[in-house]
């Protein structure tokens, strides 16, 4: 009759299960089975993907799913002695109706029975049995418990409730095919209940991984579960290596006498035929108000009021009509193809937060390209002022599923989540689970762990990986030969590898999806199953697997930006009493460009990295256009058009097309081609497709899918008739020469991957204006509410206060009778420091006390401040960290003596029961802070801290220092010796570059010295790690060895010192300095002409671009000239390029502007390959040496072309 698995754990029993999907299917095939169950523990996250990669092969999915069952109820959460908490149970969909029970089981198992695992009971069995098969489970089972406990009878009795609920026919023992001697009992009593009570045998074998030789692996992945060690004596593993697929003939030949068990697992498999539904999509029916015939009418009442109230706002459009007819086009897509609701729902949400005081950003993605959106009130950015195009949201020509990204005030997102989980119901809503997995760095770390490989190899083959988005072990083999020799030569090495590639890819925990929100027109669980993750119901399936079922996702987004916009909106308006309606703001402010070209880009989104600010100073923006066109292009690929496109725009006689139709689609971009939808509209402008058409052209060459592109080519050129059908004119029917028309297809085509889409660039265009019109006229309430965005992580919003010195905006310090719980400005120019901010102090403490100045005065003294204090929440650790961060130094009593009356009085003060704070203010007498009725405080007095100490405290409660930095003072010879700052470091984070600083580089790091720690390595040797913050944070600095005894007996803690290393990156993301040797910093000159001479410095200066005056090499001049013979071509400290073609090329024209535009100390010389000579560029072509600036000049000229 056949075998069929109907007991198999994928990679989706996260940490458990070693079987991927897509191998299961090549081996199924190979052993000529033909059906298969998946029943991973407790969940369904693996589903979807297991159906549809089964049916694509042709081989029957069977949907299950191995249940936890609670002993007794699944809202009993307490041990209970030597009961354990759950046993196993197999689940199995026989039909559509089953399949719905079995999401209900394992939902309520995570939302109602989790216990250290999703739990359901006898109770939910009851309720929803129908549909399902079931089988008795494996050793940890019930009835199996109850055999190797001796108890026959009662696993007798267990086994006929079950049949007795299921029904004669779905319910089955199951016999495992394993050696495990408590499995050979259960096996044998089964057998014998069986024959006793009628209830059929089902054979299964528990699989967990592939093939028999992949125990180890698994053993390995139940390590990485439970944080074990393979050499660990005590530690969860399978004591056989049996839980495989096996073939059928393995399977009867272990049951060579029930056979029976086994042809009932075909029987079983014939029975369930449950399937999932592809082609219905779940969306709620939006209730519209009474007075409208449908919800298309509706949605054409409010297109039409909408724009009315657009062109209110913003003035009469030149021509209504464009928009109006624009309008109806767009709502007879969005009608026929099914999406009224779609954007019916998305409306009302967001009106929900308009009306409700939540900031909504002005779009995201392809949607702000809908006009309807626009008009009512989903975006804001006018998509006919911007030229941007529907069809790259909606295409009636492909089908797929609408997706708007909606932006939300971060502190207020959950409320407009709660808002539709109320409006729909909780059944209906929920979020989406996302799947961390073993990437190729982190799983040779846990599998090295896990096989006890010693630190120091594990760490440096680690980082031999390259850091790529999607890179591969197997790839960085290849591209890496260092790591392949390590693995060819070092057979421990090998083996972790080895085992890290069966392990990587694999899922290995569940999280949930930054914004993906899931709205159903019927219970999810009708659908999909759901799970709990950090107090978040979401549905069990990824992304694609949730539209593949019907389910709309929705992306409610938080972005910090918006709350800086509130935030400085509402100060604004509590201030001056002016409203800031951001929609009506004029968008071609020449202020607000002359300040973003001026490079005064701090706060302002999009726009404030480094490389970024240098594009907008040399760019001089003076439209939203530029700065749409400035994101787009500020992205690997696109760069190589900067130049190009600064040249333009402040040179219009340079820009060129290579014909007329092309202009009006390139102009706004000074000719540079740069978005997507310039792409659709060349191919349609000038060949004749339709919009829709062209964006399935755009898709075709972005993905490079050849075969599709010559066909497009043709249709292009010489026209014809398209895939649906419909008459193409083609380029030369409109006048384009052939061989013109072939090169602009060639542009377009290379270009099409790498150009961006402009409706999302616009909408954050927008954002960014709105962000650079605050900076420029209200820079104060800006910068404080960039300051409250980062206010519970002071170390990021020091950078924001340090930014203010430049802008003239002064810091002031906290005040107990001044600060409120935020950041607040103060007078013109100020901002004052708020107590929530503070260490050990919560915003509803402070609230607390900040209520009782606003209704009782001002402390008018310490004592008073003290007295008042007592009778609110405040404990006495917010007390001292008030002190501490020198918000109670206008009472003129040191720090040091307010702490230790803290600590002698407060106590007194709260426990004498007799203070009455209202009956008592009025007795203060104003002129004498010590005259008090009431409790008596005595002052302690004692010597003030030392400066070093005060700044230390303010660092360790505010998060930066107050009174000055310890640096400050060494400012002159910082400057001159850094060469590399956590500024440097913040910049390389937020670009996402962090991994190109493990190179090994030569660095000065200058720095007050924290604290230092001896360790000992695994080696036995003695390791010191200083703790050192420069002006911009702290970083980590190593001494091992010579270095260590050499320096570490003179390197004392809060003082000054220049530290010359090689950086690193320890881990994923930790900077770490090497230490090869320090020096005090320098009190004058003659000891800084010292330093300067000292080899290290010369070579770490040198190597950043940061080269001493005197051994700066002299420029030559653009000449030719043969490397001398025996010497090193390359310049010292430079950049040498290899060049194949001449300098008449106009590559070569290209690659001169791009070493321009990335300017920077570093001399470059080209090297020509056709005859050897080699060319000293002018100093204005020398570049920064900056990874990502070495990067893009590699793109330009091949790998293996640039060396430095």
């Amino acid at each position: 009759m056949g075998f069929t698995h109907l007991h198999l754990h994928t990679e989706y029993s996260l940490l458990d299960g070693a079987i991927r999907i897509n191998d299961l299917v090549a081996r199924l095939k190979e052993l000529g089975m033909t059906s298969c169950a998946i029943t991973d523990h407790g969940s369904m996250f693996g589903c979807v993907e297991f159906y549809k990669a089964m049916t694509a092969e042709g081989i029957h999915p069977i949907i299950g799913c191995e249940v936890y069952v609670a002993p007794a109820s699944r809202f009993d959460k307490k041990a209970t002695g030597t009961v354990k908490p759950y046993n196993h149970l197999i689940l199995l969909a026989k039909d559509n109706e089953g399949l719905r029970n079995l999401n209900r089981l394992v939902s309520a198992g995570y939302t109602e029975g989790f216990y250290r695992r999703p739990r359901i009971d006898r109770e939910l069995l009851a309720m929803w049995h129908e549909g399902l098969i079931c089988l008795s489970g494996c050793t940890a089972g019930r009835l199996a418990e109850l055999i190797i406990q001796g108890k026959v009878k009662e696993a007798e009795q267990e086994a006929l409730w079950y049949d007795n609920l299921f029904g004669r026919g779905n319910y089955y023992l199951e016999i495992q095919s394993n050696m495990l001697q408590e499995q050979s009992v259960v096996n044998a009593a089964l057998a014998g209940i069986s024959n006793r009570t009628g209830i059929p045998l089902a054979a299964t074998n528990d699989c967990h991984y592939l093939l028999k030789e992949d125990s180890y692996v698994q053993d390995v992945l139940l390590c990485l579960q439970t944080g074990a060690k393979l050499t660990d004596k005590d530690r969860m593993r399978m004591k056989t290596d049996d839980f495989y697929v096996k073939s059928e003939e393995e399977m009867r030949s272990f049951f060579s006498n029930l056979p029976e068990a086994v042809d009932n697992t075909e029987k079983i498999a014939s029975m369930c035929q449950a399937q999932y539904d592809f082609d219905t999509i779940h969306l709620p029916e939006y209730e519209i108000p009474e007075g409208y015939d449908d919800n298309k009418a509706y949605l054409d009442h409010l297109t039409e009021e909408g724009l009315k109230k657009r062109f209110e706002i913003k003035g009469k459009a030149q021509d209504e009509e464009v928009y109006y007819k624009r309008a109806r086009y767009e709502l007879d897509v969005i009608n026929s193809m099914g999406y009224t609701d779609y954007y019916l729902i998305v409306w009302d949400f967001i009106n929900y937060a308009k009306t409700h005081g939540i900031m909504v950003g002005p779009g995201r993605g392809s949607g702000a390209g809908s006009l309807v959106a626009y008009a009512i009130g989903i975006t804001d950015v006018d998509p006919i002022r911007y030229n941007l195009v529907f069809e790259r949201f909606l295409n009636s020509e492909r089908v797929s599923m609408p997706d708007f990204d909606v932006d939300f005030c971060y502190e207020r997102r959950q409320e407009v989540i709660d808002y539709v989980t109320s409006k729909y119901g909780s059944d209906r809503v929920a979020q989406v689970v996302t799947f961390g997995t073993l990437a190729a760095r982190m799983c040779i770390r846990d599998v090295a762990r896990v096989m006890d490989l010693p630190y120091a190899d594990t760490d440096r083959i680690a980082k031999l990986i390259p850091e790529s988005i999607g890179i591969t072990i197997k790839s960085a083999l290849e591209i890496n030969k260092e790591l392949r020799n390590e693995y060819d030569s070092d057979n421990a090495i090998k083996r972790v590898i080895d085992v890290a590639m069966k392990l990587e890819g694999m899922p290995r925990h569940t999280s949930t999806h930054a914004a993906g929100v899931i709205i159903s027109g019927k219970p999810i669980t009708d659908i999909a199953p759901l799970a709990v993750n950090d107090n978040n119901t979401v549905v069990q399936f990824a992304k694609a697997d949730i539209e593949s079922v019907g389910l709309l996702k929705f992306d409610f987004l938080g972005l910090r930006t918006l709350t800086v916009l509130r935030d400085t909106a509402d100060m604004v308006k509590a201030r001056y009493g002016k409203e800031i309606i951001f929609d009506a703001l004029p968008l071609d402010d020449p202020n607000v460009f002359r300040l973003i070209g001026e490079g005064d880009t701090v706060g302002i989104f999009q726009l404030e990295s480094k490389g970024m600010t240098s594009f907008m100073k040399e760019l001089k923006p003076n439209s939203i256009e530029d700065i749409t066109a400035g994101i787009s292009l500020y992205r690997p690929g696109p760069m190589d058009q900067i130049p190009k496109y600064i040249k333009c725009k402040h040179d219009p006689g340079s820009i060129t097309y290579d014909h007329p139709l092309l202009e009006p689609i390139l102009n706004v971009t000074y000719g540079c081609m740069v978005y997507q939808e310039q792409v659709m509209q060349i191919v349609r402008d000038l060949a004749g497709f339709s919009m829709g058409q062209s964006d399935n052209i755009r898709r075709a060459m972005s993905k490079k899918k050849k075969s599709l592109m010559e066909k497009y080519r043709q249709l292009f050129i010489y026209g014809g008739t398209d895939e649906n059908g419909k008459t193409v004119e083609g380029a030369i029917a409109h006048g384009v020469p052939e061989q013109v028309a072939d090169k602009i297809y060639n542009d377009v085509a290379a270009f099409a991957g790498y150009a961006f889409n402009k409706s999302h660039a616009a909408a954050y265009a927008v954002v960014g204006y709105y962000t650079a019109y605050l900076k420029c006229y209200y820079p104060t309430e800006f910068m404080a509410a960039m300051m409250n965005s980062f206010r519970f992580n002071i170390a990021a919003a020091a950078w924001y206060i340090n930014c203010c010195g430049p802008m003239g905006i002064k810091i002031l310090p906290p005040d107990v009778n001044k600060s409120q719980a935020k950041f607040v400005p103060e007078g013109d120019q100020a901002i004052r420091i708020g107590l929530s901010v503070l260490k050990n102090v919560g915003e509803g403490s402070v609230q607390d006390m900040i209520d009782e100045r606003e209704q009782n005065g001002e402390y008018r003294s310490f004592e008073d401040f003290l007295v008042r204090c007592a009778g609110t929440d405040i404990k006495r650790n917010m007390l001292e960290s008030f002190v501490l961060a020198s918000a109670l130094d206008w009472t003129g009593i040191n720090r040091a003596s307010m702490i230790a009356t803290i600590r002698t009085e407060f106590e007194k003060l709260t426990g004498s029961n007799n203070r009455q704070v209202e009956g008592q203010m009025s007795l203060f007498d104003i002129n004498d802070s010590s005259a008090v009725s009431g409790p008596s405080i005595r002052i302690a007095h004692f010597d003030e801290y030392p400066d070093a100490v005060k700044l230390q405290y303010e660092k360790e409660i505010v998060g930066i220092y107050l009174s000055g930095h310890p640096l400050s003072a060494h400012a002159k010879y910082v400057e001159r010796f850094s060469t590399f700052t956590m500024l440097d470091l913040k910049e390389y984070r937020d670009g996402g570059r962090i991994q190109s600083l493990n190179d090994d580089k030569p660095v000065i790091m200058s720095g007050i010295v924290m604290s230092k720690k001896l360790r000992t390595t695994k080696n036995k040797t003695s390791m010191c790690i200083l703790t050192v913050e420069d002006m911009y944070g702290q970083y980590e600095a190593v001494l091992f060895g010579r270095t260590m005894d050499e320096y570490l007996k003179f390197v004392e803690p809060n003082e000054a010192y220049l530290l010359i290393g090689k950086r690193r990156i320890r881990g994923e993301d930790s900077f770490s300095l090497s230490v090869d040797e320090i020096v005090k910093m320098p009190t004058d000159d003659e000891a800084a002409d010292a330093i300067d001479r000292k080899p290290g410095v010369r070579n770490a200066m040198a190597a950043t671009d940061r080269l001493i005056k005197n051994d700066h090499p002299k420029p030559e001049g653009r000449s030719f000239r043969k490397p001398e013979e025996g010497k090193n071509p390359e310049a010292p400290m430079g950049m040498r390029i290899r060049f194949d073609g001449k300098t008449t090329d106009p590559k070569y024209e290209r690659l001169l502007n791009l070493l321009c535009y990335f300017h920077g100390n570093v001399p470059v010389d080209i090297e020509f390959v056709s005859d050897g000579s080699m060319l000293r560029v002018d100093p204005v072509c020398f570049v920064s040496s900056d990874p990502d600036v070495v990067r893009i000049i590699t793109e330009f000229c091949g790998e293996g072309n640039v060396v430095i």
